[in-house]
């Protein structure tokens, strides 16, 4: 008795499909670096493009988008999550001053249906151009057996660059800086799996509508992430800039944490900000102690900037300008590397 592939699970058209349905939305993220490979076993870049550098840093991040598919798979909402990939991953080079050029993904899915796979792809595109990367190359991986057929979960690698001594970070912060907020759009891809422990223990589902809220607590929860590379480089190229820090997993204080020298502490403002009301909805219903959410949750800022004192409200207006909700979230002192919330 003959078997096959796709008697095994896994369908290698519905993948050639979910290939062709993406590949208008790929397009417009390229960049004018990108060359065609027509094998397309690799995606290529120009390097040539980097000779303009006195020494250029190639930097390079990876992450995923964690449990937060596991809603996207329940609510049936695919074109989300992609930005939410970008973000992760192309927003931590943005924290050392690179531009970004280039991105790939991986999805690992229970059974390839095209629609689902192009829209997941799109989204990823979409944030791509956003971001002003390309996405260059990518795989989807069928894996049944091992996933569930409506299962997905997905990763990606991306690719920036900067000059030597440009190069942003905490040995260029001083007592005396500005700490800059720039809000998050919600609760971006962090914390998820205590979310997911909030939903199934609480009287909270995703199509609760809190009063708090205009739209269902499930819409609310897939807010897709908010892109800053092109706002950190706009500012970086306005002048100031010591640092920046992406809150993500850890909260606040422990990411902005990150991008201090030995010498300095962050002093921060709760006052300066208020929560939205997303993550007091789940501190409430969770019955999350204020320690938790600190250390769980990005609580409205998702990207901090350290700016010299005399460009803090030059770099305000900048952010207002393109659109970033920001403030002045805190102070810079003498201290040992830490991050205080006051």
């Amino acid at each position: 008795m003959s078997t096959s592939y796709e008697a095994a699970g896994v369908d290698i058209a519905a993948g050639e499909r979910a290939v062709e349905l993406m590949k208008a939305r790929v397009a417009r993220s390229r960049r004018p670096e990108v060359v065609d490979d027509a094998s397309g076993f690799a995606g290529l870049f120009d390097v040539s493009a980097l000779l303009r550098y006195r020494r250029p840093l190639l930097a390079t991040s990876t992450d995923g988008v964690g449990t937060k598919v596991d809603l996207a798979r329940r609510l049936g909402i695919y074109d989300t999550v992609g930005h939410d990939l970008v973000g992760m991953v192309i927003d931590d080079l943005a924290v050392c001053g690179a531009e970004p050029l280039f991105m790939t993904d991986y999805i690992a899915c229970g059974k390839v249906v095209p629609e689902r796979i192009a829209d997941i792809v799109g989204g990823i595109a979409d944030a791509c151009a956003l971001a002003g990367c390309a996405l260059v190359g990518g795989e989807t991986a069928e894996h049944p057996g091992l996933l569930g057929p409506d299962e997905f979960d997905m990763a990606g690698a991306g690719t920036g660059v900067v000059e030597a001594d440009e190069l942003l970070g905490p040995d260029r912060v001083r007592a005396g800086d500005a700490v800059l907020a720039m809000a998050s759009s919600g609760i971006h891809s962090n914390g998820y799996s205590l979310v997911r422990h909030i939903l199934a223990t609480s009287d909270l589902t995703l199509e609760s509508r809190p009063a708090e809220l205009s739209r269902s607590l499930g819409e609310e929860l897939l807010t897709p992430t908010r892109i800053y590379a092109q706002d950190c480089l706009a500012l970086t190229r306005a002048g100031g800039v010591r640092a920046f820090a992406h809150i993500t997993g850890g909260g606040l204080a422990a990411n902005l944490a990150r991008s201090l020298p030995g010498s300095a502490d962050a002093v921060l403002r709760r006052s300066s900000w208020t929560v939205p009301p997303v993550f007091e909805i789940l501190r409430s219903y969770g019955r999350v102690p204020e320690a938790e959410m600190d250390k769980t949750f990005n609580l409205g800022v998702g990207m901090a900037a350290i700016v010299a004192p005399d460009a803090a409200d030059a770099a305000l207006r900048l952010l207002q300008e393109r659109g970033v909700p920001a403030w002045h979230l805190g102070e810079i002192i003498p201290g040992d590397g830490t991050a205080h919330l006051s």
